[in-house]
């Protein structure tokens, strides 16, 4: 690498550190966190952790693994239905008769309670608003 570009990027993290720096004096003169660093695992742990005993966090951190594979299934499984639905009837397949309109009302209902809630919305799409149930129905009736 040409020294020119070394100096680049040493002039970059230079530049980078000196912005933090600035944000993180900033933060402590308004007694603000601008959530520009991370949180350390020990401030967590540190702050919150000895609320719980150590059963439930060794229990927690047990089922984490689980979460995850849930998680995973499950974003799985709605963009095979996604994927499916739209072969079949075109972007728009929400909007076809393939879901039922017990689904849309109840999805439509949880879309506006979590706008009303003031929460940063979870999806745009429709369908990342169906219980697992109700897409275990929009596959069988498909």
């Amino acid at each position: 690498m040409s020294k020119e570009a070394l100096d680049k990027i040493k002039a970059f993290g230079m530049t980078n550190q000196i912005v933090t720096e600035e944000i993180q004096r900033l933060g402590e003169r308004l007694s603000h966190d601008f959530g520009h660093l991370p949180k350390s695992i020990e401030s967590v742990e540190s702050v919150y952790y000895p609320q719980f005993t150590s059963a439930v966090r060794v229990e927690a951190a047990a089922m984490s693994s689980h979460y995850e594979t849930f998680y995973c299934l499950e974003k799985t499984i709605r963009q095979l239905v996604s994927d499916t639905l739209e072969a079949a009837e075109g972007e728009d397949w929400w909007a076809s008769t393939r879901i039922s309109t017990n689904i849309k009302t109840e999805v439509a209902s949880r879309m506006q309670k979590e706008i009303d809630s003031g929460v940063t919305r979870r999806s745009l799409d429709e369908l990342d608003y169906t219980t697992f149930g109700e897409l275990s129905v929009v596959i069988v009736s498909n």
